[in-house]
């Protein structure tokens, strides 16, 4: 949208209104935020801006250089002791993505709940990735608090899956990154970790978003199963062909038959649910807790109907305390 020259001056170059493109976009979002105090709505995503926000209550200059410090010892050794469940359900898919971005420049970050790095791609670009070479170390912490705007850091303050590229970080010395992350979590629908896919000095030449949210889901996955010893897990879907992918639903199910848990997919398929007490399997497998526990005597998924009415193919199977089926 343009405005139009003013009378007797025809020559001259229609003046821009709004900006074009995702950079000038940002930049102006910078000069209203950081220079001028005015909320830039609309010009950068709502969890940048609360993000900004955040950091602007901590860090007062945007423009310093900050230190990517590694955490103490003591507290590396303790953090990598807690993070032991998460890295051995997390292994193969982290092998499986660092092998699916092994013809690109980006990296695999993987923190804790609370930031700190516990696994990160070693790159044989890293000489010519000075900021990546600084941060992608396992020990350092990348929070927000510490780091300013990054993808994981608004994930871990957030929740939710998140985008950041180049000038929407924060800190100006983190410009040239681009960075995608979404969360993990455990049966008790906690943050557990946080898995991000960070490039340096371009664009992404691939959907990242996508990408770091299809494999936080099976690492998510994988860390319910392996917390679910001694529970009954369902694994259902609409379709039998989606079981054993990302795309399958989960539930643990406790020994008095209540729902102890669900992972996004199972969530996003049976709908909203009552706040006020526990489900139960009944309330929304339509089967009790004897019912669901013949079903693991067949290995094959079965046909059956939730108590919405909704068809489903559902296994079942009853996991002892060492993890053996």
């Amino acid at each position: 949208m343009f405005l139009p020259s003013p009378a007797g001056r025809a020559g001259d170059r229609p003046r821009e209104l709004f900006p074009r493109t995702r950079a000038e976009r940002v930049a102006l979002a910078r000069q209203q935020f950081f220079d001028e105090g005015v909320r830039p709505s609309g010009l950068v995503g709502e969890a940048v801006l609360q993000s900004w926000m955040r950091c602007s209550r901590t860090h007062s200059d945007s423009r310093r250089v900050i230190a990517f410090d590694a955490v103490t010892p003591s507290r590396l050794h303790a953090t990598l002791g807690r993070s032991r469940e998460l890295l051995e359900a997390a292994r193969g898919e982290l092998q499986n993505m660092e092998s699916s971005l092994a013809g690109t420049d980006a990296r695999v970050l993987l923190t804790d709940a609370h930031g700190v790095i516990v696994h990160t791609t070693h790159h044989p670009m890293a000489a010519a990735q000075p900021v990546m070479r600084q941060t992608a170390r396992v020990g350092v912490n990348i929070a927000e608090s510490m780091v300013g705007t990054t993808a994981p850091g608004i994930v871990a303050c957030t929740g939710h899956a998140a985008t950041v590229n180049g000038a929407e970080h924060y800190f100006d010395v983190l410009h040239e990154m681009h960075c995608a992350a979404a969360p993990i979590r455990d049966v008790h629908g906690r943050l557990a970790a946080v898995l991000d896919v960070s490039v340096e000095g371009r664009p992404f030449s691939f959907g990242a978003a996508q990408l770091v949210a299809t494999f936080a889901a099976t690492i998510e996955n994988r860390l319910l199963v392996t917390q679910s010893r001694g529970r009954l897990l369902l694994r259902f879907q609409a379709s039998p062909a989606l079981l054993g992918t990302p795309l399958e639903a989960l539930a643990g199910i406790d020994g008095d038959g209540n729902v102890a848990w669900l992972n996004g997919a199972a969530e996003r398929l049976i709908g909203q649910l009552a706040d006020d007490t526990p489900p139960t399997a009944l309330h929304i497998f339509g089967m009790d807790l004897a019912a669901l526990l013949r079903m693991t005597r067949s290995e094959a998924p079965q046909p059956i109907r939730l108590a919405s009415g909704l068809g489903v193919w559902l296994q079942a199977a009853l996991q002892a305390s060492d993890g053996v089926d």
